[in-house]
């Protein structure tokens, strides 16, 4: 497994230490990040080193039955375009096709339409990290590997607490809580899928123990059924007891409008996101749809988890 250090990753590795017996192997740059206990049982080795060095585990990748890869660079073009395609595709070319029973690799749904199919303007104008992503997924049919692949597309992701490295999204939510006095007074044409990080781990540790068969998908979305924008307002407000007297629709116009009142510098991805709105996939995978309890399927009870706003009232 690589990206052990990550927020996805302290989750699943976790999860596989706890909940299996299996061999564990994780590349981490840095052990110091980790948080969980990787001496709570035997059979877990930590390898140090760096996906830029990828091939100095060459003979070790040979023996693995099953990888998980979630190391991820986020910015920098270089960092990002070398980590997240050079040495992803490397480390795969690196497993042993006769061995190897299946590799879980992760994408991101930022880079599929609503149809689930490549959203050319990710591979154009997305952000480095997306960019990265969208090649990355196109050169996978062509390895040897290919066929034992399942490649997984988070949407928006959250996580972190005490133990766990928080995700970008759960690091911002505190600003969602000092804002919401004016966001609640408005509403906006749009929706998007959410997952938490420990659902995911959920996710792979089905993935591992159930491969999916040669009929059944290989590509699958991570993904709480979406909800509206407004949804979303609406259950952070009662979360926050917060009341809404009435919303004034958040058109494109309008929104344009506090963009130049503001002096709101966005880049084309950001543009294309303000005007795109709806950030939905087909048949989103999620612990529910694998016989297993949710550890978080609403809005309200991120927030609760999140530890926002416990002492907030009206």
């Amino acid at each position: 497994m690589t990206g052990a250090s990550g927020c996805i990753g302290h989750y699943i590795a976790e999860a596989l230490i706890q909940q299996t017996d299996h061999d564990l192997f994780l590349l981490v740059r840095d052990p110091t990040k980790l948080k969980f206990d990787y001496e709570a049982r035997p059979g877990v080795t930590l390898l140090e080193g760096d996906m830029r060095q990828i091939e100095r585990l060459s003979r070790l990748l040979k023996t693995m039955d099953n990888a998980i890869l979630t190391a991820t660079a986020w910015g920098g073009v270089q960092e990002t375009f070398d980590i997240n395609v050079v040495k992803t595709i490397r480390l795969m070319n690196l497993l042993d096709v006769e061995v190897c029973q299946q590799v879980i690799y992760f994408s991101t749904a930022s880079i599929l339409d609503r149809q689930n199919q490549l959203l050319k303007e990710a591979g154009q104008i997305g952000t480095d990290y997306i960019k990265s992503k969208y090649i990355c997924y196109q050169r996978l049919p062509k390895l040897a590997i290919a066929p034992r692949i399942t490649t997984l597309f988070p949407t928006l992701v959250f996580g972190g607490n005490a133990s766990k490295p928080y995700s970008h999204l759960s690091a911002g939510l505190p600003e969602i809580a000092k804002w919401i006095d004016l966001i609640r007074f408005f509403k906006a044409d749009g929706s998007f899928h959410f997952i938490h990080a420990q659902d995911i781990a959920q996710v792979v540790l089905h993935l591992i123990e159930h491969p999916p068969a040669k009929s059944e998908p290989h590509e699958l979305v991570v993904g709480n059924p979406a909800i509206t924008v407004n949804q979303a307002v609406r259950e952070v407000c009662s979360h926050l007891h917060r009341r809404i007297y009435f919303q004034i629709p958040l058109s494109i116009q309008l929104a344009n409008l506090f963009i130049v009142l503001f002096r709101i510098q966005m880049a084309a991805w950001d543009r294309f996101c303000l005007n795109y709105r709806h950030f939905t996939y087909q048949d989103p995978i999620h612990p529910t749809r694998l016989g297993r309890v949710p550890y978080c399927s609403t809005v309200a009870h991120l927030m609760e988890i999140s530890g926002v706003g416990k002492s907030e009232r009206s």
